[in-house]
């Protein structure tokens, strides 16, 4: 069933990122991790639908989303960054891959990291830690990581932060690439899950050197973003 929201607010979050809260229908239920297919409510742009993951918890009164805008793309997310007040989007029934099935690595790539904001949030209110959780998050440059400051200070979560367009970065950023060089010294194959979260080629990647690795196939979640 399609339902229309109505946006309340609209913040910056990177310099091509937004923070978006809107009204929350009544009865409208989601699990952490889950998506939705938006499009805007406008002429011209209904038919445009593309899927957008809830930054925000299932007993939170407003539904949150955070969404990285591509201006040279033309398109729906360039469209969504232009958004004021009370500018309507309409939304599918949820869905999605993603949800908490225990501690172990978050792998994401650039927008990939949006699954993963409400399942650690929720982790994080229910057991006070995320203990024995680490985030690997790659980015093309240092000011494109989102919400770096609430991952680095999430109790118990080891933060690996990687940017590929940058030769030299700052502290407690590195410059390489996500794959199975990278990752070798990084994980424990035996422990935990292994969710990964971004464009298809990068998944397809991370799933294959994590099984060079030796993580059994049964322990990785994906979610592409294609």
């Amino acid at each position: 069933m399609t339902q229309t929201l109505t946006l309340q607010r609209i913040e910056p979050v990177t310099p091509d990122t937004h923070h978006l809260w809107f009204d929350r229908p009544e009865g409208f239920d989601f699990t952490p991790g889950q998506a939705v297919d938006m499009a805007l409510d406008k002429d011209g742009w209904r038919d445009e639908k593309r899927p957008f993951t809830f930054v925000s918890l299932p007993d939170e009164h407003q539904l949150q989303f955070v969404i990285k805008s591509y201006p040279d793309h033309d398109g729906v997310t360039e469209q969504i960054g232009k958004m004021t007040k009370g500018d309507k989007v309409l939304i599918e029934e949820p869905w999605g891959a993603i949800s908490d099935e225990g501690p172990g690595y978050f792998i994401a790539g650039g927008a990939g990291i949006t699954p993963f904001i409400a399942v650690m949030r929720k982790r994080l209110a229910d057991k006070g830690t995320l203990e024995d959780c680490t985030l690997i998050f790659s980015n093309e440059t240092e000011k494109d990581i989102i919400l770096r400051e609430e991952f680095e200070q999430m109790n118990g979560l080891k933060t690996i932060f990687t940017v590929t367009d940058q030769d030299i970065a700052g502290k407690g950023v590195e410059t390489q690439k996500i794959d199975k060089d990278f990752l070798s010294d990084k994980i424990e194959p035996s422990k935990g899950k292994y969710y990964i979260c971004g464009p298809e080629p990068m998944i397809d990647d991370i799933e294959q050197a994590l099984k060079d690795l030796g993580v059994d196939e049964d322990r990785i979640i994906t979610e592409d973003l294609d």
